[in-house]
């Protein structure tokens, strides 16, 4: 959530005019994630968080905020986007698409305990109950083509292990896709700080803008694979922390054998897909205020994990 587009308080306050939300009191940068230009905004009626979606076209926004407003409404932990006058959930504000949602009261938390992870796999599988219902679809554009494309745009920054371990993965990874799991609208960015507590307690699930039609296997793995990772030992998944998310979301949303079977190709197709972005980011950013690229050693490492644990998966859903 850096800030690519420079909003003043001239200009939002012009903008806020088609809300019923009261006059502006205060305007405030994220200074985190990487995607889109984000502000803390502060009324005399509510506290809000303005999104400008950088990269998103307008016409995929629907899907995006209809279904936060779908999840909000089925009881997910998720907040709901803020209507104008009209009923719409964005405009234009400085040539991008905006909209606003409440803020959530609440902390990210970076090293989560056995009782986060219980929260976020019984949130997630709410959530993923929830969209079930969901009509609307959008193909998910960090898929495998787009795993694919971006191999071919960062290999000139690899190392030949590096490439090595990128085209296997990518033959492994070529069926994905193909195989018949559940599938619905997903987050896919459900990591750690993109979920906000009150203590123990999920208060509220945001940023949803890879949001998708995907497995719900695989929003998952991408889950697991940030939540469960022990950073002190190559990033390999750490038993207990596994076993409290995934049997939290398996008793909300029960898990079926064939994705149970795919699990472990999963995590991998999770690994990849953020290892590729990361290093996208990393070598060829883009340039913005307060931006910063997250490091794809981490999923380097994670993956390499992955493919090695491949070889004698266990059921992290067994009791």
């Amino acid at each position: 959530m850096s800030v690519y587009t420079t909003v003043t308080t001239d200009e939002l306050d012009a903008w806020l005019t088609r809300y019923m939300i009261g006059s502006l009191k205060e305007l405030a940068p994220i200074a985190a994630g990487i995607e889109n230009t984000n502000y803390f905004v502060t009324t005399d009626r509510g506290r809000f968080v303005l999104t400008l979606y950088e990269r998103l076209p307008a016409n995929e926004l629907p899907f995006y905020l209809n279904l936060m407003a779908h999840l909000a409404k089925a009881g997910a932990q998720v907040p709901a986007p803020e209507p104008d006058r009209t009923g719409a959930l964005f405009s234009l504000l400085n040539g991008k698409p905006a909209g606003l949602v409440a803020r959530i009261d609440g902390a990210s938390v970076h090293e989560p305990a056995i009782a986060h992870c219980e929260a976020v796999g019984e949130a997630l599988g709410r959530l993923h109950v929830a969209s079930q219902s969901y009509r609307a679809r959008l193909a998910n554009r960090r898929g495998p083509a787009w795993w694919r494309q971006m191999a071919r745009v960062v290999q000139p920054f690899l190392t030949p292990e590096q490439r090595s371990l990128l085209a296997d993965e990518l033959k492994f990874q070529s069926a994905f896709g193909k195989v018949k799991l559940p599938k619905g609208a997903i987050h896919g960015d459900l990591f750690c700080n993109n979920v906000l507590f009150h203590g123990s307690r999920v208060a509220g699930i945001i940023d949803f803008g890879f949001a998708a039609t995907d497995f719900f296997a695989y929003d998952l793995a991408i889950t697991v694979n940030d939540w469960c990772a022990d950073g002190d030992s190559g990033h390999a998944l750490e038993p207990a922390r596994v076993a409290a998310l995934t049997h939290a979301y398996h008793a909300v949303r029960p898990l079926n054998d064939d994705e149970r079977a795919q699990w472990p190709a999963l995590l991998r197709a999770a690994a990849l897909r953020f290892w590729v972005s990361r290093l996208h980011d990393l070598h060829l950013p883009r340039s913005g205020e307060l931006t910063h690229a997250h490091d794809p050693a981490e999923f380097e490492r994670i993956l390499r994990d992955r493919v090695a644990s491949s070889s004698a998966p266990q059921d992290p859903f067994a009791v």
